[in-house]
């Protein structure tokens, strides 16, 4: 029964282990990344993100305050980078379409133009 209960725990700190490296692996393949991202590629991070959230949370009792202050501060980077890529994607749709109404009003002007 000890040996069991032996397993269990590391089963479970190895776990638990797993879920912040995945976080921090996440935050870095943001900061690396993310300025490259298209819509798709956010929408996959967005995924990957709450399965990366749901993990840790799962063993949230068992982090200690060091590693849960870890856990914060990795989870506000990934919220940051997210934001940051929300917001530029934002402004690239807009220009797209200020670009695009521009060019529909020269359309329409040019057609007017000989008459």
């Amino acid at each position: 029964m000890a040996c069991g209960l032996l397993a269990l725990t590391l089963a479970s700190c190895s776990t638990k282990q797993r879920a912040l490296d995945q976080l921090e692996s996440f935050s870095t393949e943001l900061r690396d990344h993310s300025r490259y991202y298209d819509l798709k590629d956010w929408e996959d991070a967005g995924k990957k993100f709450v399965k990366i959230s749901k993990s840790v949370k799962k063993h949230e009792l068992d982090y200690t305050p060091a590693e849960k202050a870890r856990i914060g501060k990795l989870e506000g980077e990934c919220a940051g980078y997210m934001a940051r890529g929300a917001k530029d994607n934002i402004s690239d749709r807009l220009r797209g379409i200020v670009n695009e109404i521009k060019g529909i009003i020269e359309g329409v002007a040019g057609a007017f133009e000989g008459m």
